[in-house]
């Protein structure tokens, strides 16, 4: 079943030649053990990615007075990485096509080493604002690693199980981010905040570790390899894009509240690196443990009916840090955004289900009309790989935007709630359109051909 060669096009070893996670038979006997193999160590990966990506929203809570940068500075730094990691998710998600899932997070793993001992030299009083930057941009290649381990991972499973394989895949990734946050509070409360580098130290071999196992334990498989057309395919299908301004709701909250919530705390109730550091964490923490079940409420509920609901959720509690914010209250404001963030994990796993759904089940209409069985299941799944890459790099890029208008929010009136104000009216739009556009009853079919029932996915 796994080859150790293959075509000359095929780079390094561990390919598997045949596979069709729908075939009970298969999976039961062969495809299960493969796959969740594949997804534990793509997990701890992710997960080392994602701690490298957002560990400059860590950073800066050392950086106090005498490095010399304000408010605005400091949230338009952790925008950078931010950006970057955006911008890399779509040719990280079609490397692995190119050169295989485990090639690709061998690679993309190693590379990590590169931003780490980068930002070690660096992080001193005195050190330039540009230099901030660029060091600060390189950490973005590690929110390319979430759309490559996605879209891999994706190739795995079978459509009944994806929601629970992909929210654990990226609820552990996505824990990378409380995990850095709560090794920067040990620091910071054990030798001051004047030791960045200890934390950066401390993920050096971890970096390592993850590119050494991943070489070790994963497979790659030969039905994802050379897939050029699905990237087209996928841009010009409207599912793609309406997944991927859902997935900014939620997604695009979670990583933006992530790298801006420490800053908001500092500079809108005057919290110490130490306390903002004691409670930055935790939103972070409930909402990557809460993505799984978000994606299991989906396989139950279906995607739709839980999203929409979860983006009612997040504009209350939109409106209570509002609230909180004018009056000043430390404990419901932060209540309110840990709400907040354990909504966009929910979110996170149920617009996750939805994208694969959306074309397996587009793939058993035609079977049922005749199509071919095996042409048609992996269309799909190459198209919904293909929707997870640009999804997640446009989630990401909504992080960019919180970043941004919390940047701008305090140049004007030295508080976030206008920024607030914005996110609020983003969700309700969300609202609207995943109502529209999968719960709608419908008397007519679909423009692309789905039927009201298949697109409450």
């Amino acid at each position: 079943m796994t080859t150790s060669a293959g075509p000359a096009r095929r780079f390094g070893g561990r390919w598997i030649e045949y596979w069709d996670p729908e075939d009970e038979g298969f999976w039961q006997s062969t495809g299960k053990r493969i796959a969740n193999r594949n997804l534990w160590q793509s997990i701890f990966s992710e997960h080392i990615g994602f701690s490298i990506w957002t560990i400059w929203s860590v950073l800066v809570l050392f950086m106090g007075p005498e490095y010399g940068f304000d408010a605005a500075q400091k949230f338009f730094l952790v925008a950078v990485p931010t950006l970057v990691g955006a911008i890399l998710r779509l040719p990280y998600t079609f490397a692995v096509a190119r050169f295989g899932g485990r090639n690709w997070t061998v690679f993309g793993a190693a590379l990590l080493i590169v931003p780490t001992l980068l930002a070690m030299i660096v992080m001193e009083p005195g050190v330039g604002y540009g230099t901030l930057l660029a060091v600060a941009a390189v950490a973005g290649v590690g929110g390319g690693n979430f759309a490559s381990s996605m879209a891999n991972i994706n190739a795995f499973f079978p459509e009944r199980s994806k929601g629970w394989a992909l929210g654990l895949n990226a609820g552990g990734g996505n824990l990378g981010v409380p995990v850095a946050q709560l090794l920067g509070l040990l620091v910071i409360a054990t030798l001051g905040a004047g030791q960045p580098r200890v934390l950066l130290a401390i993920y050096l071999p971890f970096v390592v570790a993850s590119s050494a196992l991943a070489w070790k334990r994963m497979d790659n498989i030969a039905a994802m390899s050379n897939d050029t057309g699905a990237f087209t395919e996928a841009c010009r299908d409207r599912q793609t894009w309406i997944m991927s301004l859902l997935y900014v709701g939620t997604f695009g909250s979670f990583i933006g509240y992530s790298f801006a919530f420490g800053l908001v705390l500092q500079n809108q109730f005057d919290r110490t690196p130490l306390q903002a550091a004691a409670v930055t964490f935790i939103g972070p923490l409930i909402g990557s443990l809460i993505r799984p079940y978000g994606g299991r409420l989906a396989d139950r509920f279906g995607g739709a009916r839980v999203t929409v609901w979860n983006f009612a959720g997040m504009a209350v509690a939109t409106a209570v840090v509002i609230l909180a914010s004018g009056a000043q209250s430390l404990a419901v404001f932060t209540l309110g955004f840990i709400l907040l963030f354990t909504l966009s994990g929910i979110g996170n796993g149920s617009t996750y289900k939805m994208i694969p759904a959306i074309f397996t089940g587009r793939a058993r209409r035609a079977i049922a009309e005749g199509a071919d069985r095996e042409a048609q299941l992996a269309t799909a799944r190459r198209l919904s790989g293909a929707v997870i890459g640009i999804a997640g790099a446009v989630g990401a890029l909504g992080g960019l935007f919180i970043n941004l208008a919390f940047r701008q929010s305090f140049l004007a009136v030295d508080s976030g709630t206008p920024a607030f104000w914005s996110f609020l009216a983003f969700y309700v739009v969300c609202i609207g359109v995943t109502w529209a556009v999968y719960l709608r009853p419908r008397s007519m079919p679909l423009r692309d051909g789905e039927t009201a029932a298949l697109a409450r996915i």
